[in-house]
């Protein structure tokens, strides 16, 4: 995989915490950061397929009998007695 350098701005005490997670889990910075970022894309992309999936399913849902006509009205569901 090709890279590219940026520059990116932290608060000082975030960037420490960071440095010492990457110590602890024996990596790079860039490499911690790399798998955080990989991990929120990937995350947004399956729910941009999911939330596809779902409005496809809506768009093609199976007619319950009612073709869109209730017989009955809301007061009527809602009647108290």
């Amino acid at each position: 995989m090709e890279t590219q350098n940026v520059t990116l701005a932290l608060p000082k005490d975030l960037l420490l915490r960071v440095k010492l997670l990457a110590v602890r889990r024996e990596t790079s910075v860039s490499n911690l950061l790399t798998q955080v970022l990989i991990n929120v894309v990937e995350q947004d992309e399956e729910y941009v397929h999911a939330q596809r999936r779902y409005l496809q399913q809506l768009n093609t849902a199976s007619d319950l009998g009612t073709k869109g006509n209730l017989k009955v009205t809301r007061d009527e569901l809602h009647e108290r007695g």
